[in-house]
């Protein structure tokens, strides 16, 4: 059998920081107070988000007046639309009932009679 002698290899760095270290080392209040501390500060940071988003939803988010105004004009316009819409199926109504009696082949006018004057 044979045996062969490597070196041995370096030691590793010292780390500074090990966080597995500092986890296990805790106890459990520390662990509780820090789960308080993070969901105190995302509730912070993340609160004026949720009530702007909140406020889109419901719809009373700032509206630009010029915006406003616009969206009026556009209402007025659809209500012009429709109205026009309107008109256009009556007057297509008209014409067909115009083209049905144009087609009619059993209506020929009799002459008139002649006077005999």
């Amino acid at each position: 059998m044979l045996v062969q002698q490597i070196p041995v290899p370096p030691a590793p760095p010292d780390i500074p920081f090990d966080p597995n270290l500092v986890i296990t080392s805790m106890d459990g209040p520390a662990i509780v107070m820090i789960v308080l501390l993070v969901m105190t500060a995302c509730t912070i940071v993340l609160w004026p988000l949720a009530r702007a988003l909140a406020r889109r939803l419901e719809g009373r988010g700032a509206v630009d007046p010029q915006l406003k105004g616009e969206l009026e004009q556009m209402h007025h316009r659809l209500a012009e639309v429709d109205t026009l819409q309107m008109r256009v199926g009556e007057l297509e109504e008209r014409l067909d009932f115009a083209e049905r009696l144009l087609a009619r082949t059993d209506r020929d006018p009799a002459p008139l009679p002649r006077s005999s004057t």
